[in-house]
């Protein structure tokens, strides 16, 4: 038998056993309530057809004579009655209460007084609600009877009092109670097991069927089928599984598109910094190759010359390693920005002023335009620094010489907006989506200087950490103009 099978047959076990305790306690509950109600149905039903005894007694046999009990007369008679219904006991009373003379299987009579209270209530009450009377052969135990009043020359001088239910008609019911319960107990349990059984088998097929169907979209799952999902909304336990298997299975697909993707990141990463580094090196090791095959035969303008374009190749793969090793840092969140209040036009003014010597190269007009008035920001200044310089690279990237790169800082209700614009190529509509993903690099031509393309990247890496956005507004051949937006000190603390 597989361990399956068996935890199976274990759960039909344990279903099949709590409805059988159930059904089995049930059962007993049952046969105290039929044997209590049973005994009240037999105790009515008995006060009801033998309720008129007395009236019929005291009508019929004149008990009394002269006052006094005529036991010659009335004896036969009321023992034919009670050989007839053994139940009957019937008894003489005084107006008082005190047992006269009797009629009786035999003489273990203990109490030789009735409490006529009870008596006559019983008879000024309505059938269905008399009450219990005394019983002089068992004074403990009330018992239904019967009542009538004797008269003598219209005047009250007793009572017949017949108890109903005597000690042969307990003995009776005792055995036939006995009998009662064994059947029913008998009866209940089988019924108890079949039904437990049958209960038991069914909930197992259906739990077991819906075992069976979750098992096999897990097994489909399991052999790469990742959209499958345990269709329905269950209750219960079975509900809180398919909703945690589809909210796993969501998650696992997730975890494999991020991974797909990482993959991809870094097979292009490869790709990208084995090709951008390469070229610096090239031209590296092809002059100081040069320099060192013809050190004898070259002029000192060569050598000086060479010694430059090593020079220049250094400091980009310096720029290079930097950009890398910054990116990485940001995608690994490792970098918390320490924001601070400043003012957004110094920093401005100072990077430009660090350009001026690049753009006077070039023949580029470099400019910055402020309105009055601009608060201070609530920013990491040095990430600050570095997205603005990332957005000049870029635009003196692509801004032909003699062209020209401006800043312009305008007052908003938020804070200061930044605006980086150049006169450079522009960029197409179908490529402005794109260029701020990991190492995309737009505009490939001979005359542009291209890099690994994460310039841009960055800028969005650190303005998402300020939980700002980029945006960039460009036609070819008209330019480009980058825009982000700064808070103001007072916006950002109210954040």
């Amino acid at each position: 038998m597989s361990l399956k099978t068996l935890k199976g047959n274990l759960l039909f076990w344990k279903i099949a056993g709590v409805f059988s305790i159930l059904l089995l306690v049930l059962g007993v509950v049952f046969v105290l309530i039929a044997s209590r109600l049973s005994k009240s149905y037999y105790t009515t039903a008995h006060q009801q057809l033998y309720g008129n005894v007395a009236s019929h007694l005291a009508s019929f046999t004149k008990p009394l004579k002269n006052g006094q009990p005529d036991t010659t007369v009335t004896h036969d008679i009321i023992h034919s009655i009670m050989v007839a219904n053994p139940s009957v006991e019937v008894y003489l009373l005084d107006t008082l209460g005190k047992i006269t003379d009797y009629v009786v299987p035999d003489k273990s009579v203990q109490r030789h007084h009735v409490d006529i209270k009870k008596v006559k209530q019983w008879l000024a009450t309505k059938k269905g609600e008399r009450p219990l009377g005394d019983n002089p052969k068992q004074p403990d135990e009330p018992s239904i009877f019967s009542a009538a009043p004797l008269y003598n020359n219209d005047t009250l001088a007793g009572y017949v009092y017949a108890v109903l239910s005597s000690e042969k008609q307990k003995e009776i019911l005792s055995v036939l109670n006995s009998d009662l319960n064994y059947h029913l107990a008998i009866y209940i349990f089988l019924a108890a097991l079949l039904i437990a059984f049958i209960v038991g088998v069914i909930i197992f097929f259906m739990i077991t069927d819906s075992i069976a169907r979750v098992a096999a979209v897990v097994k489909r799952f399991k052999e790469g089928d990742y959209s499958a999902r345990i269709e329905g909304q269950g209750k219960g336990n079975l509900g809180v599984l398919t909703e945690t298997f589809n909210e796993m299975a969501d998650v696992i697909v997730d975890n494999f598109e991020k991974i797909k993707a990482t993959d991809q990141f870094r097979q292009e990463l490869i790709a990208n910094v084995s090709h951008d580094l390469r070229t610096p090196l090239s031209i590296m090791h092809g002059y100081i190759e040069t320099m060192i095959i013809k050190k004898d035969t070259l002029s000192d303008a060569e050598k000086d010359k060479y010694l430059h374009v090593v020079h220049d190749s250094t400091k980009k793969l310096s720029v290079l390693v930097e950009q890398l090793f910054q990116y990485a840092k940001l995608e690994a969140n490792q970098v918390n920005p320490e924001k601070e209040q400043f003012l957004l036009q110094e920093l401005a003014s100072d990077i430009l002023a660090a350009y001026q010597l690049k753009a006077k190269e070039r023949s580029i007009s470099l400019n910055i335009e402020c309105s009055d008035n601009l608060p201070p920001v609530f920013a990491d200044i040095a990430l600050t620094e570095r997205v603005l310089q990332n957005l000049l690279d870029n635009a003196f990237k692509f801004t032909p010489d003699g062209g020209s790169i401006t800043i312009q800082l305008l007052h908003t209700k938020a804070g200061v907006q930044v605006q980086v614009a150049d006169t450079g190529i522009g960029i197409a509509p179908e490529e402005q989506a794109h260029i701020f993903e990991r190492y995309k690099q737009l505009n490939k031509n001979e005359n542009t200087k291209t890099g690994m393309g994460i310039g841009l990247a960055i800028v969005k890496k650190i303005l998402e950490l300020h939980q700002a956005t980029i945006g960039v507004k460009s036609e070819p051949g008209k330019g480009s103009t980058f825009w982000f937006e700064l808070p103001a000190l007072s916006k950002a603390m109210a954040y």
